[in-house]
């Protein structure tokens, strides 16, 4: 059985993908696991994650597309583009569950943003490191001050005004 994301991801029949950490809706349904360790992981403030999350702000780590095997429920896997606003997958996109409604990642041109919290730690202080935002970003959009030793960027990271 192939992917069914495409040649950026890894194959179910992929011998060389050795998973390191898996996740999953909240319903189970859509899973997917990642063999490396984020390359990135942020906190983000834009409006549209506050809109689309329901939340003041989102964070959420970066993988490329190859470290990426989608093992379950492709075919309950819904995208949304926030830009044309259209239930297809054109790039950059949300991912969600058709069934549960959760969010499960954005997925880029070349990275999927997966969200930490689907993923299967245990308790939140085993949290690997890789995993703990490096900065904030859209800090200047943000609803709530957040107090903590972590570079605020007015929006994207390294290209825009630290805050």
């Amino acid at each position: 059985m192939k992917n069914g994301f495409g040649p950026d991801y890894a194959s179910v029949e992929d011998k060389h993908f050795k998973s390191k950490y898996r996740a999953r809706c909240h319903c189970g349904k859509v899973q997917y696991d990642v063999c490396a360790d984020p390359l990135d992981a942020k906190i983000c403030h834009c409006l549209s994650c506050q809109k689309l999350h329901g939340a003041p702000m989102q964070w959420a780590a970066i993988f490329r597309k190859r470290d990426i095997r989608i093992t379950a429920g492709t075919d309950h896997v819904r995208f949304f583009n926030s830009e044309r606003l259209k239930y297809e997958r054109i790039l950059p996109c949300k991912v969600s569950c058709g069934c549960c409604g959760t969010l499960i990642a954005d997925e880029g041109r070349r990275m999927w943003l997966a969200f930490p919290s689907l993923f299967e730690f245990g308790h939140v202080s085993k949290v690997p490191t890789s995993f703990k935002p490096t900065c904030h970003i859209f800090y200047s959009l943000r609803v709530v001050d957040i107090n903590d030793d972590l570079p605020k960027w007015s929006g994207h990271k390294g290209s825009s005004k630290l805050l």
